[in-house]
């Protein structure tokens, strides 16, 4: 058996940490930075939980009536996003997120997005 090779990604907002990939999962952490926010987004087959190591982020989540609300999330809190689900992270202090998902990473429709990456594209 051999180490697990970790990738890091660079992104607009910090960076993630690609630590775990099989044909089924994938484990991220993220790393976002204050006053930063990834896109607002859907997955069409990827589902993910995410879980707030530290920070203070406010999580948009589009809840049973297909609703965008504001959630609040604080450190040793997580949430569960479902297939299609639009959602987004807003650090509101730098934030460290462990992300556990489908092995589904080309699967993003960006609807909006503070870095000039809307549609349907790479994370």
């Amino acid at each position: 058996m051999s180490k697990q090779k970790i990738t890091r990604v660079e992104k607009p907002w910090g960076h993630e940490l690609i630590w775990g990939k099989t044909d089924d999962y994938v484990g991220k952490l993220l790393f976002i930075k204050k006053g930063h926010k990834l896109s607002l987004q859907y997955h069409q087959v990827k589902e993910e939980t995410i879980f707030l190591q530290n920070g203070l982020m406010t999580f948009v989540f589009e809840n049973d009536q297909g609703e965008l609300e504001n959630i609040t999330l604080r450190p040793g809190e997580a949430h569960h996003i479902p297939t299609g689900r639009k959602h987004r992270m807003v650090a509101e202090e730098d934030c460290t997120v462990f992300e556990v998902s489908t092995n589904h990473l080309d699967d993003v429709v960006r609807l909006e997005d503070g870095y000039g990456r809307v549609g349907t594209s790479k994370a």
